[in-house]
């Protein structure tokens, strides 16, 4: 492939809010490739073409991204259609990376949900081109009866929303970059400073730029404003460049002077926008004749409106990576180093830029990202050769039967050239080439079996692919876990993580029905958690098994997976082990007077965001400690101020290590298991005010007869944890942001479902052009599972929610609340009337499960009987 080949493909994923569309959209371009040879164009809409799992079938959504190379014109589409729900947002991630451009649709009807906000984040982080695509423009002629004027108010309003989204984004951006070069030691904005802050190519979304689609992808048609701006030119007598950039906002076509005007005195005339005259009032015409929509179709062809916008607007794979570089392959300083050193940074170097230019030439180093593993049926994977790989890559056994699996990787070329057959080095995150010898376990070496294009359901084998392509590569099993970067060279840095929109929250212990199955179950895990980018597997303190799920559909199908794909054993699954955190109300010491505080909200949540770059650091508190008999230690630790000059004692030095890092592994130990149920301590600070030894006579005691570092290790972690007991301890619930949306008259029974699962309602609004009632509320996660059939039986269907990890949110309830003051024993009287409450109750649960004891009596509240005399 020569530049000029790189330059006709096209790398797109499709994005969008749950039941917005994709798919759909997907089966009419699918439809429109290579003359309806692998969907009819009487089925695109009903097949579902690139959901392929029985599960997709049956559920009606996505619930993995998938990919298809079509042919449109001279150009090759490489189309990825992603899920919607938020339960797979992981496979949003790995969609995003492989791509350069998006299709972001929404449904012009429910407008701009939850998963909109995330998907185009998404897009923002990974540096993709969007276009937008507002589908279902029938459903406001047919199911809303809005008029052609009301119709495009509202399409308005959604454009005008969605490019509110992106600027955000831009926003924070430039914020960002101000601050970092406010941060630089000249702290001067200057010219060169001023050209990193402008920005490209703005991204905002203009119908008259090109960018923006209206379509009904159910019945087969789309337009662009050029379509109708080529169809009037003639009619009008005007130029179609002039029509386009007329056909949307405020514009007026004046009959008698044939002149299009702008003047705001037209808006409240009874002279029409353009955009209704011309384009929304024909399409109403023919709905409201009853044509047949197959008739539309014929007129203004989906694919054609789609496909154009997406060559046109949507960057080729050259372009991409020119300025996508900073996000694939971050720049990395290097301070000194020897000649060796210098001759791996020169070859890296070398990698980085020909990453950044798509070197598709066959001596260019060939790099590839692979996004994640997934696995497919044998029976769908063409066989060449006599190598079968088997399940995870490492039985080649052929008595198996059919329904066995072949783990494939979901790659993108990113430079050279990658060949069936070909060696390469499989490169993990943490690799690092300038550290020799320590860093070998993070990169083997591998050779690929074979490599195909993704046809969707199927694969096409290839012998080779070049740079700007997306592929699925056969014989990574053994080697890949989740996701990594190939290399031709070990000189190479990995490329940069992917970046998912929540974690995964959702924790079921699991174990088998029969326990002679456990190596079965073992194994299935094992392949579970290569097939699926999000899924966690973990084993507990107890011993248990724990798999964690980004939500109650991702869970049920990993359990499914489980028992009919990678394992084949019956399984038992636990309630939910929904996670806590623990912390104060108020401030407070114990009587080691190690003080712990509560650090404000805003703080926290910073914290919180910035896991990634504060790993391995710590944020030293003032205050001062005198280690017994050491003096010196405790200036040397920097606690304390020594006028004397501290001894070049080396092994003074190291027992000032030692101390510090005893006291900084204290502290972790009580932090990461509280006093009141063994869960993270969230949102403290904590300072030692005092010197641990006062006394004189400790004073005199000889240096070798310090304290051991396992003392001072417990003496930090019992202070801190008594320290929290002391000062209002409270128990600290993670939160999911729930989005209902449902008819007037189910509102109700939906309020009864949010009342018995402690829900906090945040507003609630009527869709604007619709009866529909969108509400917005907080429900604790560990009342969230089950809630979505509770609530479907609650409103008998007429309900429905996604709900996305929100934030922790500290339950006010005092856990051991005892009757003091006068007003509460009058209400309560000695205590013997209190109920235990909310907090005490999840405490006393996790305590349970935990093995911990539970301070509770078998007769909470008794009275005297009389022994009744028994008669002989």
């Amino acid at each position: 492939m020569d530049e000029s080949d790189g330059r006709k493909i096209r790398n797109i994923c499709i994005l969008a809010h749950v039941d917005h569309g994709k798919t759909t959209l997907a089966d009419h371009l699918i439809a429109s490739s290579g003359d309806g040879e692998l969907l009819k164009p009487r089925l695109a809409g009903k097949v579902r073409y690139m959901d392929y799992l029985d599960e997709e079938q049956r559920r009606a959504i996505t619930m993995k991204s998938s990919s298809i190379s079509l042919r449109y014109k001279d150009y090759s589409l490489n189309l990825i259609d992603s899920p919607g729900h938020m339960d797979f947002c992981s496979e949003v991630s790995t969609a995003a990376r492989l791509s350069d451009g998006a299709l972001v649709l929404v449904d012009a009807v429910e407008g701009v949900h939850i998963q909109t906000h995330a998907v185009l984040r998404q897009a923002w982080i990974e540096k993709l081109t969007p276009c937008l695509v507002l589908n279902k423009i029938d459903r406001l002629i047919c199911e809303l009866r809005l008029s052609p004027m009301e119709a495009y108010t509202r399409l308005i309003r959604i454009v005008h929303e969605v490019n509110g989204i992106v600027s955000a984004y831009k926003s924070e951006k430039y914020l960002s970059d101000v601050d970092s070069i406010l941060a630089s030691p000249s702290g001067e904005i200057t010219d060169e400073s001023l050209e990193l802050l402008e920005d490209d190519e703005e991204v905002t979304f203009q119908p008259q730029k090109g960018n923006v689609v209206f379509v009904c992808a159910l019945d087969g048609w789309g337009f662009g404003v050029s379509e109708f701006a080529n169809f009037y030119a003639s009619k009008l007598g005007a130029k179609a460049e002039t029509l386009q950039k007329s056909l949307w906002g405020p514009r007026y076509y004046i009959p008698k002077t044939k002149m299009i005007v702008g003047k705001k005195s037209y808006a409240g005339s009874k002279i029409k926008p353009m955009f209704v005259q011309f384009v929304l009032e024909p399409l109403w015409e023919v709905y409201e004749a009853a044509l047949d929509p197959g008739m539309m179709s014929r007129w203004l062809p989906l694919s054609d409106a789609v496909l154009s916008m997406a060559v046109k607007h949507l960057p080729d794979p050259i372009s991409a990576q020119a300025y996508r570089i900073p996000r694939l392959v971050p720049e990395r300083k290097v301070i000194g180093g020897n000649d060796a050193d210098s001759s791996v940074l020169a070859e890296a170097e070398h990698v980085r830029r020909s990453i950044e230019a798509c070197d598709s030439s066959r001596d260019s180093p060939c790099v590839v990202f692979v996004s994640k593993m997934f696995a497919m049926p044998m029976k769908m994977i063409p066989l060449g050769g006599d190598h079968r790989e088997r399940m995870n890559g490492l039985n080649d056994d052929d008595s198996k039967s059919e329904s066995d699996e072949c783990f494939l990787a979901f790659a993108r070329i990113f430079s050279g050239v990658l060949r069936a057959g070909q060696r390469v080095f499989v490169i993990s995150a943490l690799y690092d080439p300038l550290k020799g010898e320590s860093s070998q376990k993070y990169i083997q070496e591998a050779e690929l079996h074979s490599i195909y294009l993704m046809m969707g359901q199927g694969l096409k084998p290839v012998n080779e692919v070049k740079a700007g392509n997306v592929v699925a590569i056969r014989g990574l099993g053994p080697y890949i876990s989740k996701s990594a970067t190939l290399s031709s060279t070990r000189n190479c840095w990995p490329l940069a993580s992917m970046e998912f929109q929540v974690s995964p929250t959702l924790r079921v212990a699991i174990e088998p029905s029969d326990p002679s199955d456990m190596s079965a179950l073992m194994k299935g895990l094992r392949l579970l958690n290569r097939a699926d980018p999000f899924v966690e597997i973990t084993v507990s303190a107890r011993g248990e098994h724990v798999l964690a799920a980004a939500g109650e559909v991702h869970l049920e199908r990993c359990i499914k997976d489980l028992t009919d794909r990678f394992a084949r054993v019956n399984i038992e699954v636990s309630s939910p082990l929904v996670s806590y955190r623990e912390t104060i109300e108020g401030d407070g010491s114990n009587l080691l007077e190690i003080h712990v505080m509560k650090l404000p909200h805003s703080l926290t949540k910073l914290l919180d965001e910035s896991t990634d770059l504060l790993d391995g650091k710590r944020i030293c508190e003032d205050g001062s400690i005198l280690v017994r008999g050491s003096p010196h230690v405790s200036h040397r630790l920097g606690f304390t101020e020594d006028p004397t000059e501290t001894p070049s004692d080396s092994a003074l030095y190291s027992e000032a290590v030692t101390l510090e890092s005893s006291i900084v592994s204290g502290f972790q130990l009580a932090t990461a298991s509280g006093p009141l149920c063994d869960e993270p301590m969230w949102g403290l600070a904590f300072t030692i005010e005092s010197h641990l030894a006062q006394d004189s006579e400790t004073e005199k005691q000889p240096e070798n007869f310090g304290i051991f570092t396992g003392q001072v290790m417990t003496a930090v972690k019992d202070a801190c944890r008594a320290a929290v007991l002391q000062t209002n301890p409270r128990i600290v619930e993670a939160m999911y942001f729930c989005e209902l949306n449902t008819a007037p008259e189910y509102l109700g029974p939906m309020y009864a479902v949010l009342s018995r699962r402690r829900a906090r309602v945040l507003k609630e609004e009527m869709q604007e052009g619709s009866s529909l009632f969108t509400v917005h509320a907080y429900v604790p996660v560990s009342e969230s599972f089950g809630f979505a059939d509770e609530l479907r039986k609650g409103t008998s269907g007429g309900a429905s929610a996604l709900m996305v990890l929100s934030h922790w949110e500290m339950l006010e309830e005092d856990p051991f609340f005892v009757p003091k003051t006068e007003e509460e024993i009058e209400e309560f009287g000695d205590g013997a009337s209190v109920l235990p409450n909310t907090a005490r109750k999840l405490i006393n649960a996790v305590r349970r499960r935990k093995g911990l004891h539970v301070e509770e009596k078998v007769v909470q509240h008794a009275t005297k009987q009389r022994t009744l005399a028994r008669k002989v």
